[in-house]
């Protein structure tokens, strides 16, 4: 904590004694991390959305997937393939979402 402070104190030191071409070079630092920052919430929040839908994709498939072999046990064969299927289908939208969240951390093209 105590460097922290201590980092900040002399930022603050910088920033009152810089001249002006240096301000606007700081001024430009702090958007990029302040962007930096908003990439990082953007693709947390992102990869937490995808992945709540995908829970609840997924346990409706397997719900349905239930009652119909509970109805029709004969069937339980190809309800079963038929599930694996639809939950690699809504797996690999939340993979894709992680896919653009790295993008969105490691690739950010808005900073320069």
């Amino acid at each position: 904590m105590k460097k922290f402070f201590l980092a900040f104190l002399a930022l603050g030191a910088l920033a009152f004694g810089a001249e002006e071409e240096t301000l606007k070079q700081l001024k430009v630092v702090v958007e990029a991390t302040d962007l930096a920052g908003y990439s990082i919430l953007a693709a947390v929040i992102g990869v937490g959305i995808a992945a709540l839908g995908g829970a609840i994709g997924m346990g409706n498939t397997a719900a349905a997937t239930i009652a119909g072999t509970a109805r029709n046990p004969g069937l339980g064969s190809k309800l079963m393939t038929t599930m694996f299927i639809a939950i690699a289908m809504i797996e690999a939208q939340v993979i894709y979402t992680l896919v653009l969240a790295f993008i969105a951390l490691f690739v950010n093209p808005f900073l320069g």
